[in-house]
């Protein structure tokens, strides 16, 4: 293989060894531009890496998986190394090793904690691409031009290791290990270290369930299926057909793109949150408003934080839970989650069963009827669109979210 036509450093706080690691590698990969992610460091990390000879792309802290996903888009087209801003060693043999996606595994045992992260990270790789590894958590990583395409944008924070083997391998993919002797900086057995590691575990676990890729760009964890458990009945069903859609839909949008596909996820919505609300209720008006509720605010869901802030306005007005929401907004808003389908739906089936309660009569056919019109517009124009125009919802809408 030839070299890398990039090398791509994500960093945080790493001002005492991002110049040597930038100096190293242009000194192992001459002609090679090396790009640092600063993932929103307080220090000089990002001045001494371009001091260094690095080109720096400044980011607010997302996490490691985020940067490394918005600093690939600054890379030429082609193949491309990862590493960590505090490796020392060589990587050259990865560029040599003639696989798609060729990882850095360690010659002596780094780390001091009990493994405990690592062994979970292998179990999941296992468990889903059948894949052993050695190192699953290893951030040397050399992709081919393949790779880079079936991998990219990566998982968040620090699970985008492991699902990137994972993708790789089921995509079919030729992935080796490659034994190196490399070195960098380990967390120790205390609270600092231990806190480091359980992150590691904790964005392992999520980044192998189901992700979806945002506004941005950005490859993120799909939480709102989790307001399913230990709620209604009614509820717990319209977000396991929310995650279906989540999980297997297609290109399709809006009502009509999927009545005329046939037989999609969307139509499984279509027919089938209705009439969990005509289960849950017994009423039609009741089935007509979990529907149009849910559809409304998937409608919605298509900024951070836009769904959650409509639902807690509409919350307290029929007096809806509020705990899920309220604890999901600000990792919504940083854009370290999503909603998803399952999420946006069951709150929306929420809402929807809390209006059957609060709403009698004329009321709650009115609540229908604008719904059924809010449901027509977005059908016809982007009510994305139409919040960014009007002044007062587009200052609401904004608020708390990062640029």
């Amino acid at each position: 293989m030839a070299d890398p036509a990039a090398v791509l450093v994500a960093a945080r706080d790493e001002e005492d060894t991002i110049a040597a690691t930038v100096e190293a590698l242009r000194e192992q990969f001459p002609g090679t531009e090396v790009i640092v992610a600063d993932d929103g460091s307080c220090d000089w990390t990002a001045v001494k890496a371009e001091r260094a000879g690095a080109r720096v792309v400044r980011l607010l802290k997302r996490g490691k998986g985020q940067a490394l996903a918005l600093g690939e888009r600054e890379a030429p087209q082609g193949a491309l190394l990862l590493c960590d801003a505090d490796l020392h060693g060589d990587l050259r043999p990865l560029a040599v090793a003639g696989a798609d996606l060729a990882v850095a595994a360690f010659a002596r045992r780094q780390g001091g904690g009990f493994g405990l992260a690592k062994r979970a990270g292998r179990a999941l790789v296992r468990a889903r691409s059948g894949f052993e590894p050695t190192e699953p958590l290893s951030g040397q990583r050399f992709l081919s031009a393949g790779a880079r395409e079936r991998c990219f944008p990566t998982a968040a924070g620090f699970g985008c290791e492991v699902r990137m083997t994972i993708d790789a391998v089921r995509s079919g993919l030729r992935v080796v290990e490659v034994e190196l002797p490399l070195a960098h900086r380990s967390t120790g057995r205390d609270a600092r270290g231990f806190a480091h590691r359980g992150r590691q575990l904790l964005d392992a676990i999520v980044a192998c369930g189901p992700l979806a890729v945002n506004f941005r760009g950005l490859r993120l964890p799909l939480t709102g299926w989790m307001l399913g458990l230990r709620a209604d009945p009614a509820v717990t069903a319209v977000a396991a057909i929310g995650l279906a859609d989540d999980v297997w839909s297609g290109p399709e949008r809006g009502f009509r793109s999927h009545l005329g596909a046939g037989a999609t996820t969307g139509v499984l919505k279509l027919v089938g949150i209705p009439l969990v609300g005509l289960v849950a209720t017994r009423k039609i008006s009741g089935a007509l408003l979990v529907g149009l509720t849910a559809n409304f605010l998937n409608q919605l869901d298509t900024r951070p934080g836009r769904a959650l802030k409509a639902y807690l306005i509409g919350a307290l007005a029929v007096g809806a839970p509020l705990g899920g929401a309220v604890l999901l907004l600000p990792y919504d808003l940083r854009e370290k989650v999503m909603l998803g389908d399952a999420g946006s739906n069951a709150l929306g089936a929420m809402l929807g069963l809390s209006s059957v309660s609060r709403l009698t009569g004329t009321s709650r056919w009115l609540a229908i009827g604008a719904l059924a019109g809010l449901t027509l517009l977005g059908e016809r124009r982007s009510l994305g669109e139409l919040i960014e125009r009007t002044p007062g919802l587009r200052s609401l809408d904004r608020l708390g979210r990062e640029p």
